[in-house]
């Protein structure tokens, strides 16, 4: 599966990444929600329907968005991440650092 991302423009930033997020991806990953959070600078609501796998790096890049939209108070929520996706959050105590909201 190609990775992709969609995204929808609400009260949030909605960012729906789609496939695989690992070393690969990443890259795209923090390019493409920075390019969408700055045109339009608010809260970000990731959500991991789409999801299939998230690596170490895939966890470096939300931490990396995360700290990018700190700077102008902003937040990054996580919602309906696969329950082996959300096992990584929970074994990296980054659900303590990011909203966590649902799951699949």
């Amino acid at each position: 599966m190609a990775f992709k991302i969609d995204y929808e423009n609400k009260d949030e930033l909605i960012i729906y990444p789609k496939g695989e997020l690992d070393v690969f991806t990443t890259p795209e990953l923090k390019k493409e929600v920075l390019k969408i959070y700055n045109k339009d600078k608010k809260d970000i609501v990731i959500d991991g329907t789409g999801l299939e796998y998230v690596d170490s790096t895939g966890l470096g890049a939300l931490m990396f968005i995360l700290n990018e939209v700190k700077l102008e108070n902003h937040t990054v929520s996580i919602q309906n991440m696969k329950p082996s996706i959300n096992k990584l959050f929970t074994i990296t105590k980054l659900d303590q650092v990011f909203k966590i909201r649902g799951e699949v």
